[in-house]
């Protein structure tokens, strides 16, 4: 059905007659003026194009375009809207929020993709965004996280916009440290209002709590009173090969890149809420870890729906533009007639 977003503008309708009443010169009586040649002068003014004008007054025809046009135009105000059928959202599924680590360990290239070796952003990005794009019926949330923890994405079925803000986060936008108790914080307090038994948060980072107004361990009991199940995932590899400074025969030598992972913190979040900590050492690793993430079973959920909305303000405008052409036009037409006319005669009399 079609419905008004601002019906009150309808009572702009009588606008004009206000202001012709307002507007409009007071009449006086006057003398009148006998004129001698009187039929000479009418037979003239058949002629002119004032005439013409008010013959096309006489019509009505000008009015009530006027008044049509002004009729489309207070519609176009209205904001109409076509209100669609409801349309069933999936009533399946899990509120997943995503918490993903863009502190400034996280461009370190111990991992690789294609095999060259990239940052392990990258390789989150690339293998995370196939997860996010196979959870159908799930509302997905993204959380970036570094000194501070921002909400990037709510909780949508949107998991196209999703990903996109996943591919457009950048290593450093939220500080160089890691606030890992802060991102749970945060999670916690966007999926608390969910449905219980459907609250999932995966967690996603490459190092130990160093930021945040509070502790991995707080933000856990906190979770685990609203009943949050998290998954924690700790990425990067153990080993990596680096140059020496003292080069020579030291040229090149073993480096353990993730030596400040904290390992057993991300196993304690993950069993006390009933989730799992998974490791990865590598890309084929991560793709498999969620794989396994993506095993979890929908549940059914509260039913909704929404009805798709169409705006239709442009066609009383486009009719209004065409009705305001055309009185235009009929008013006009008879000088143009006329001039044309006058020019034609002078014309003829010059040849």
């Amino acid at each position: 059905m079609i419905e008004f977003a601002w019906p009150y503008a309808l009572l702009l309708l009588p606008l004009p007659l206000l202001l012709r009443y307002l507007l409009s010169p007071h009449q006086k009586d006057e003398a009148a003026l006998r004129v001698p040649f009187f039929r000479q002068l009418a037979s003239m003014s058949k002629e002119s194009p004032l005439h013409s004008r008010s013959l096309a007054r006489k019509t009505g025809l000008p009015h009530l375009l006027s008044t049509l046009a002004w009729l489309s135009l207070i519609i176009a105000v209205c904001r109409p809207m076509w209100i669609g059928d409801p349309i069933n959202l999936p009533t399946s599924g899990r509120d997943l929020m995503i918490a993903v680590d863009i502190s400034g360990s996280m461009k370190r290239e111990d991992l690789t993709l294609k095999d060259e070796p990239v940052t392990r952003l990258e390789v989150v990005k690339e293998v995370l965004g196939e997860f996010i794009s196979e959870r159908k019926g799930d509302r997905i949330g993204l959380i970036l996280f570094g000194t501070q923890a921002y909400l990037q994405a709510p909780l949508t079925f949107d998991r196209q916009a999703v990903e996109t803000l996943l591919d457009e986060s950048q290593i450093g936008f939220a500080g160089e440290q890691t606030a890992i108790g802060d991102a749970i914080g945060l999670a916690t307090k966007r999926l608390r209002k969910r449905p219980e038994a459907s609250r999932v948060m995966i967690l996603l980072t490459d190092g130990a709590n160093t930021a945040g107004q509070i502790t991995p361990e707080k933000a856990t009991e906190i979770a685990l009173a609203e009943q949050i199940k998290i998954h924690t995932i700790g990425v990067g590899a153990t080993e990596m090969e680096v140059s020496s400074p003292f080069g020579g025969i030291f040229g090149r030598r073993t480096m353990n890149p993730s030596a400040d992972l904290d390992e057993k913190m991300l196993q304690q979040i993950a069993n006390q809420t009933g989730g799992q900590y998974f490791r990865a050492y590598n890309t084929h690793e991560l793709q498999q870890i969620y794989a396994t993430l993506d095993q979890i079973e929908p549940i059914d959920q509260e039913a909704e729906t929404f009805n798709p909305v169409k705006s239709l303000y442009y066609w009383p405008l486009s009719l209004f533009l065409l009705l305001s052409l055309l009185t235009a036009g009929i008013r006009l037409y008879p000088i143009y007639r006329h001039a044309w006319r006058r020019t034609a005669k002078e014309v003829a009399s010059n040849v």
